[in-house]
């Protein structure tokens, strides 16, 4: 009996849930609601036309611009400037003020007009293409969210885009085991910059994401390299590296493709190593080959992994960038390297190149607890 009243009411919940998608989706309210107010301005210019002038009907222009997507925003325009014409034409007198007046307002209704007809490869209205462009954004930053992790470790991630913009061409993808064993770190850099190369790094980062959790370590560059000369882009290559890194023992296998080398900063020792391998750039070379760098990160070691945007500008190389970059490292060792990849984006990356980074710490046994 429960089944069967359970039934209805699930049905009647998916119907209320469809129909809010379809008030959402649907410029069907809003268009309405335009009609109606641009009636209501133009009866009350009729009216009384000293306290409803001309220039009211740019409301629902202005409105339409932001509500309407580029199907329906047409006939509102279009209305809208019969409105104006219906106005005009009832004004005891028209003046060259007049004239300009509705001049003005025809101007701004095309150029609203041209930008609405430039959206339409999208198809949406301009906030709604705006959230999905921040959904997407944000769903990049998803992809590289540290996972939980155990308390013998702590990563942080940080990236910054040319020019401030929130979109970019390098990306950072995390993936840890089902079983909590291993953590696999990838640090991305699409070729080009800011908003030009941030829609390939839409792309990429999902795809990415997806390959790191169903291939195997060694088979992940090729595996992204194959799939990167399957899109057949013009720019299509990126550089990349990646860390397979066990959270049980520190042991870890390094392969990169065209980047720049991982830094290790040696606490025993206070120096800092150059983790450098040979491997092609994606998106290039066919059939490429990876070469792997292995080693055990031990208590209070940590690992630097970024971009070029970090150690390379116009007055500096990319040598003595890394210089600068473990330099900086070894002094965030004394806090427990706690914001440690904020405080480098901070203060290393160019403003005129995107950048990401990664630190990887394995925590000492007092630290740990």
């Amino acid at each position: 009996m429960s089944d069967l009243v359970a039934g209805p009411r699930e049905r009647a919940r998916a119907r209320v849930v469809r129909l809010q998608r379809q008030m959402v989706d649907s410029d069907h309210p809003a268009f309405v609601f335009l009609v109606l107010l641009t009636a209501g301005l133009v009866a009350g210019g009729l009216l009384s036309p000293d306290v409803v002038p001309q220039t009211a009907m740019f409301l629902p222009i202005v409105l339409a611009s932001l509500w309407l997507g580029p199907r329906t925003l047409p006939w509102l325009v279009g209305l809208c400037l019969i409105g104006v014409l219906v106005l005009t034409l009832a004004l005891p007198e028209i003046t060259l003020v007049t004239v300009v007046r509705v001049l003005i307002t025809f101007a701004i209704a095309l150029l609203i007009m041209v930008t609405s007809f430039r959206r339409t490869k999208l198809g949406v209205a301009g906030p709604r293409g705006e959230s999905m462009f921040v959904d997407l954004r944000d769903r990049i930053a998803n992809q590289g969210t540290i996972p939980g992790l155990p308390s013998g470790w702590h990563v942080e991630s940080a990236s910054r885009s040319a020019g401030g913009t929130s979109f970019g061409g390098d990306f950072i993808v995390a993936s840890k085991a089902t079983d909590g064993s291993t953590l696999d770190l990838i640090v991305v850099d699409v070729s080009g910059k800011g908003i030009e190369a941030g829609t390939r790094s839409l792309l990429l980062s999902g795809a990415f994401g997806g390959l790191a959790s169903a291939v195997a370590p060694e088979r992940f560059l090729c595996e992204a390299n194959e799939y990167l000369l399957r899109q057949e882009w013009q720019e299509g290559f990126a550089t990349a590296i990646h860390l397979h890194l066990s959270l049980r023992t520190g042991d870890f296998e390094l392969r990169k493709a065209g980047h720049p080398p991982a830094v290790w900063l040696h606490a025993g020792s206070g120096r800092w190593s150059v983790l450098d391998s040979d491997g092609p750039v994606l998106g290039l070379i066919p059939d490429s080959a990876f070469e792997v760098v292995r080693g055990r990160l031990m208590p209070d070691d940590a690992l630097l992994m970024y971009t070029d945007g970090l150690v390379e500008t116009v007055s500096r190389d990319i040598a003595s960038g890394i210089d600068k970059l473990a330099g900086r490292g070894q002094l965030l060792f004394p806090s427990g390297y706690q914001r440690g990849a904020r405080k480098l984006i901070d203060e290393l990356a160019s403003s005129n190149d995107d950048g990401a980074l990664v630190l990887v710490h394995r925590r000492s046994s007092h630290l740990a607890h």
